[in-house]
């Protein structure tokens, strides 16, 4: 089976790969990108390759799935979204996305997580997404409520960015709260 493909009004999520090294580079290099991401922002386009690396291997080892996050007017590929620590016995897995600045408050990361919920719950048959998310990041916590995610609780300590350790809420949206909003 090949890599799902999902399609939106105005974006298709796709698989990324080596030829999408500068677009992630970029996006990844913004520190208010970075800033609640629990990691530094990029300097080397080489971080972008590895972390591609990484999402190709997640990907054939079912553990996770990241879509690119591609405008369709365009084909600019203008962020990333996905499934980590995905564990399809237990039937969960994490979100989380990032999008390039200058694309934020157009509604592209609600178009990409609504679909990927969708696809998560409906093609995949999981039962819980989690996501973590710093306290800070008011405008991913109210993205994600909006969606009817619940926080759970504080994980202290969670992340070490920046040569500190940061305090993460862990929230969560089951499958049958999502049925209901449907």
């Amino acid at each position: 089976m090949g890599f799902p493909v999902l399609d939106t009004q105005r974006l298709k999520l796709i698989e990324i790969t080596p030829r999408h090294v500068d677009s992630i580079f970029e996006i990844l290099s913004f520190e208010q990108v970075t800033q609640y991401y629990g990691t530094d922002r990029f300097v080397l386009p080489a971080e972008a390759a590895k972390l591609i690396d990484m999402f190709r291997k997640n990907y054939i080892e079912k553990r996770g799935i990241r879509w690119g996050i591609k405008l369709k007017e365009n084909q600019r590929i203008i962020g990333s979204l996905g499934l980590n620590g995905l564990q399809l016995k237990n039937k969960r897995a994490e979100i989380g996305y990032e999008l390039h600045p200058a694309y934020w408050r157009n509604g592209y990361t609600s178009e990409a997580i609504e679909e990927v919920l969708r696809y998560s719950f409906q093609e995949l048959d999981l039962y819980r997404i989690g996501a973590v998310v710093y306290p800070e990041n008011l405008p991913s916590l109210n993205l994600l409520q909006k969606f009817g995610f619940t926080k759970e609780g504080l994980l202290r300590g969670y992340f070490k960015q920046h040569d500190q350790f940061h305090d993460t809420y862990v929230l969560s949206l089951l499958k049958p709260e999502w049925e209901k909003q449907g």
